[in-house]
């Protein structure tokens, strides 16, 4: 579907949801403690893989605005508002999922890696289930032989939504805490059985991540 052919608010909506984003980024606390490997070979210039949970997104669009980063975001018909508030506030956008038009946005992917960007992805969109990690990221970092990073956010207060991850909006003033955990190397040529393995051990370190994280935070269950 071509952007034509999508509602005219979209755009004006994009805008004002940036800027919203900005105002109530610039209010939070943010407390961010990054893994000293990743530190290091982010100082030293290394291109990462990205991968956190759909729900807490949020404030890394805030973190990490302008910094040209790609992120694979979902060809369902609100993907569309996402891509344009992501290009808004900065980000390049390559269009797929693991559920529709994957081989598409995989491929964009490849080809914003090939022109030295980061890359990002939530793992678990664009529609569930929520923290259950799919194997689109196995094969992009396997693929590429880049190093994937997780990273987890939380609050100490937020609104949630009624949605199927319940996205998470922290509040005015909240304390929001980030990590950037340790880099890893995803073999090459892996079989069904070896996808799986790294699959369910990247799924336990962002799920390990985004715990500690929660208790720094304080963040309620």
């Amino acid at each position: 579907m071509s952007r034509e052919r999508y509602p005219w608010w979209l755009g004006p909506a994009a805008i004002g949801g940036a800027a919203i984003v900005q105002v109530l980024g610039r209010t939070w606390r943010i407390d961010q403690q990054d893994d000293a490997e990743y530190l290091a070979a982010a100082r030293g210039g290394e291109r990462f893989l990205y991968y956190f949970w759909h729900s807490r997104l949020l404030p890394l669009v805030f973190t990490h605005r302008r910094e040209g980063i790609a992120v694979l975001v979902s060809q369902h018909r609100d993907g569309e508002l996402i891509t344009r508030l992501s290009e808004v506030m900065g980000f390049t956008t390559a269009r797929g999922s693991s559920t529709r038009g994957g081989g598409t946005g995989i491929r964009e992917m490849i080809r914003h890696a090939r022109n030295g960007r980061h890359l990002a992805i939530t793992p678990d969109g664009p529609r569930g289930p929520a923290e259950e990690l799919k194997d689109g990221l196995v094969y992009l970092a396997s693929r590429l032989q880049r190093r994937v990073v997780p990273i987890a956010t939380a609050s100490s207060s937020a609104w949630a939504a009624r949605s199927w991850d319940r996205f998470r909006v922290p509040h005015a003033f909240a304390r929001v805490c980030i990590s950037h955990g340790a880099p890893v190397l995803v073999p090459q040529n892996l079989d069904a059985h070896g996808v799986s393995v790294v699959q369910q051990s990247l799924q336990r370190t962002v799920a390990d991540l985004t715990r500690r994280v929660r208790v720094r935070a304080g963040e309620a269950a």
